[in-house]
């Protein structure tokens, strides 16, 4: 008994020595991920990104800010690893915060902002009237094969995204950085327009018009789940 417990107690010892050894010999230490639990998303912190680029000769890059509606995430596991529901009614086009995390250069006056806004929330792209918001439904979140030394811990999430009334398979790679006892996901995806059924804004025959991909950037902030 004494021998199976010295064997248990060495085998628990080892990861600290090794950690000291890396430590010692001046080697980055991979960051550990967070402990796997139920985190509810910080709605009000939390935001979400789309770069929208052009298709016509005439036209602007424009960059778009949301909210979430909702949201829950587990990290770390194989099967229900939560839920995004994205508020669609939230998304403005242009706002000075969006353009400047996506680095899009200069100001949109408002009546150009206003105009935009009216034609992507419209009937004609994402009709929020019909379909109010968008989810991702996340099923499974397990750590990613690829690993960045000095970076936070990546998890690939895995499941289906549901946009426009259609739905379609997502994966994507978030970090996870923990601040505190909270814990920021960041990520990214691209998607086409019209594999959502969407029809790119185009006008004049196209002259002016946005292209038909989306380039989607997710700043989440998530804390502990309520018991």
């Amino acid at each position: 008994m004494l021998s199976a417990f010295r064997g248990r107690r060495d085998r628990c010892a080892l990861p600290r020595l090794l950690a000291v050894i890396v430590a010692a010999a001046g080697l980055p230490v991979a960051a550990q991920p967070p402990q796997v639990a139920p985190r509810a998303v910080d709605l009000a912190a939390s935001r979400v990104y789309v770069l929208v680029g052009k298709s016509g000769l005439v036209g602007h890059v424009h960059a778009v800010e949301g909210r979430l509606a909702a949201g829950q995430v587990t990290l770390g596991v194989r099967e229900q690893a939560g839920v995004l529901v994205f508020d669609m009614r939230s998304f403005l086009a242009d706002t000075p915060a969006a353009r400047r995390m996506l680095g899009v250069q200069g100001d949109v006056d408002a009546s150009t902002q206003e105009q935009t806004n009216a034609n992507m929330l419209g009937p004609e792209v994402l009709d929020v009237t019909r379909h109010p918001t968008a989810r991702f439904d996340i099923r499974s979140s397990l750590p990613a094969a690829r690993q960045q030394p000095g970076k936070p811990p990546a998890y690939d999430l895995v499941g289906t995204f549901t946009l426009h009334g259609a739905t379609r398979p997502l994966t994507l790679v978030a970090e996870a950085e923990e601040g505190g006892a909270a814990v920021r996901l960041r990520g990214g995806f691209t998607i086409r327009q019209t594999d959502f059924g969407m029809k790119p804004y185009a006008k004049f025959g196209g002259m002016v018009g946005v292209a038909d991909e989306l380039k989607i950037w997710g700043d989440i902030l998530t804390v502990a789940a309520a018991p």
